[in-house]
């Protein structure tokens, strides 16, 4: 007899009981082939208005087209996807949903993307630490993270590459972690700067991996921070509950437009140079550091950036500024007292700086 597939419990067991039953806001209704009569618009469009759509309508919901690009973008069915502000409002949606107040928690995994932590705490929500192993690189510490798991905890969040540290953490860990938590927490893995390191995104596991959630974005790679567009890859029953907690109108009618217009064919391309530019930069970046004389420590990085220990990160930071550079102060993140994050800039930019340094 053929073995029986194994059924997973869903993570909306996981959920707030009183966002499972929410009715959600219903917006106006959504037909472009009609006339629009229903949602208190003007109207008439502003002289000055050059978008397709016209910024006197309301945009689409979750827009059917760009659910569709995403989706092509990042290999999964438009059902597993939602669209909002940037990767925040993706963290925000997940700990709104799944986090009671005064009653459960997340973990977070140290020195890492601060949002996790700031989520949690608006919402009312502990915040476990279980640190990265530093002296192993920054690599994640699973076995603590189960051990810190317990009834309370609804959602794991890992950055991979973490920022700041640079590191991709190992995809089979996480996958192992992933299938430990099923019925426990939802994994939530932050792919912002996956597109620059050699490895393939998780979201090709989430059709057969309920409890795992991956974030994404356009504002690292594909240079459109400005946008605030990132993705959450999910469960269909996921993104199902996030959609009744995402506000109506998320998305601006102008970030619709342009991301359709700048995630086309040669758009597309045009990030993959800019993506083996800052690779091939962050490269000699990499080895001009390790050279400087105030610098004692680089770690090697998968991201856009390189986290560097200096003898006098004070005055690290005092020279960049007289250079015309900003670069980020990260001491007070557990473990980096005397460290420095750098984003790979241009060619002049990574010339100017470390002059500065020299």
């Amino acid at each position: 007899m053929a073995a029986q597939p194994t059924l997973r419990p869903s993570p909306l067991a996981l959920a707030r009981p009183e966002i499972l039953a929410l009715q959600p806001y219903e917006h106006a209704a959504w037909d472009p082939t009609l006339q629009r009569l229903h949602a208190n618009e003007l109207p008439w469009r502003a002289a000055e208005d050059l978008t397709s759509a016209g910024l006197n309508r309301y945009p689409e919901p979750q827009p059917r087209a760009l659910l569709a690009r995403l989706a092509a973008l990042y290999g999964v069915p438009p059902e597993s996807v939602l669209v909002g502000r940037g990767s925040d409002e993706a963290i925000d949606l997940l700990t709104r949903a799944f986090c009671r107040a005064g009653l459960d928690s997340v973990i977070v995994c140290p020195p890492t993307f601060g949002m996790y932590a700031v989520a949690a705490r608006i919402q009312g929500a502990a915040v476990i630490r279980v640190p990265l192993k530093a002296e192993a690189g920054f690599c994640l510490d699973a076995e603590a993270v189960l051990a810190s798991c317990g009834p309370e905890v609804k959602l794991v969040f890992v950055c991979s590459p973490n920022n700041p540290t640079g590191n991709l953490i190992d995809a089979g860990a996480l996958l192992e972690l992933e299938a430990a938590l099923a019925g426990r927490a939802v994994l939530v893995i932050d792919e912002a700067y996956i597109e620059f390191a050699a490895a393939p995104s998780l979201a090709r596991h989430v059709a057969e991996r309920p409890h795992l959630a991956v974030l994404r974005t356009l504002s690292k790679a594909h240079g459109l921070a400005g946008a605030r567009c990132g993705t959450l890859i999910a469960a269909p029953e996921v993104i199902a509950l996030l959609r009744k907690i995402i506000p109506p109108y998320a998305l601006t009618q102008q970030t619709i437009e342009a991301v359709l217009q700048l995630t086309d064919g040669r758009a597309l391309e045009a990030a993959r140079l800019r993506v083996a530019s800052i690779r091939a930069e962050r490269e000699r970046l990499s080895r001009a550091l390790a050279g400087c004389p105030g610098v004692t420590h680089l770690w090697p990085s998968d991201a856009n950036f390189v986290l560097a220990e200096f003898a006098d990160a004070t005055a690290a930071l005092a020279r960049a500024r007289a250079a015309g550079l900003l670069v980020r102060d990260v001491r007070a993140q557990p473990g980096l007292g005397r460290a420095l994050r750098i984003t790979v800039g241009t060619p002049e930019q990574n010339d100017r700086l470390l002059e500065a340094w020299a």
